[in-house]
């Protein structure tokens, strides 16, 4: 099983992949992945399933990845 950088990275790809798709859903009812996977409905839905466990597992370990936010945790308060 992919552990820090690598699952990182996979789940930040995963993640961008999905806003991406839910940009062009918004904008032009465009779905990109439905028109790429439709072709096999179990894959499609794996790939949302993927996308959606992505989104998640970021959520969870944000505060620990984002140099954004451990820069403002650390920095001291005047």
């Amino acid at each position: 099983m992919m552990k820090g950088k690598g699952m990182h990275r996979v789940s930040f790809l995963l993640v961008v992949i999905g806003a991406i798709n839910w940009g062009l859903i918004g904008l032009f009812e465009f779905n990109l992945v439905g028109l790429i996977l439709s072709a096999v409905p179990a894959i499609e839905r794996i790939v949302y399933v993927l996308i959606g466990l992505a989104g998640v597992y970021l959520l969870m370990t944000h505060k620990h990845d984002c140099r954004t936010c451990t820069e403002e945790a650390s920095v001291p308060k005047a």
